[in-house]
């Protein structure tokens, strides 16, 4: 994680939300490690927070966290797949907000949390990256994210905010075009 957001530009133009298993004990301790690895704003997700560019949402342990066009919701639904905060159900909140504008970035990881909600992204048009799980510490994540979403593309951790970066430029196009249209 602290490559991957160390290597883009403070003025990245998407929001990003991080969704970690990890423990009530180390709350503000993955937000602190993140920070000095960045130049992004890092920041722990309340209920009701503003999506905003530039900006590291880091979700808070023991909950879900939906995301809607302009904000993110904190939820204590039940865990799935023994999971809470659970990947998929942000996943899948973000593609239903925001359909082909949606990237899903599944890194590593030592369960298949996220393969469903990356699917649910590309269902709505949205883009799908995985991290190569030759460059990943435990890859169980990316092949399961590869196996249910063949179409996702893999990419090496080293190019991952490359990647980003280029598509974040895609859509800046995409959007601009559709601004000069009449």
């Amino acid at each position: 994680m602290k490559e991957l957001l160390g290597s883009l530009p403070k003025k990245f133009p998407i929001p990003i939300v991080v969704v970690q298993h990890r423990g009530k004990d180390s709350e503000k301790l993955l937000a602190q490690l993140l920070q000095d690895a960045t130049d992004l704003k890092v920041c722990d997700i309340e209920d009701k927070d503003v999506l905003c560019a530039g900006t590291v949402h880091l979700a808070p342990a023991n909950y879900h966290v939906l995301i809607d066009s302009a904000y993110l919701s904190l939820s204590v639904e039940e865990p799935v797949r023994f999971s809470r905060p659970s990947i998929d159900v942000t996943f899948a909140s973000a593609g239903d907000a925001y359909g082909s504008a949606a990237i899903g970035v599944v890194l590593t990881g030592a369960n298949d949390d996220g393969a469903r909600g990356l699917a649910h992204i590309v269902k709505r048009g949205g883009r799908a990256l995985v991290q190569d799980p030759k460059t990943a510490e435990i890859p169980i994540m990316p092949k399961a994210a590869i196996e249910l979403v063949p179409t996702a593309e893999v990419v090496p951790l080293k190019k991952l905010a490359r990647r980003l970066i280029e598509l974040s430029k895609e859509d800046a196009k995409v959007k601009a075009g559709r601004r000069t249209r009449v």
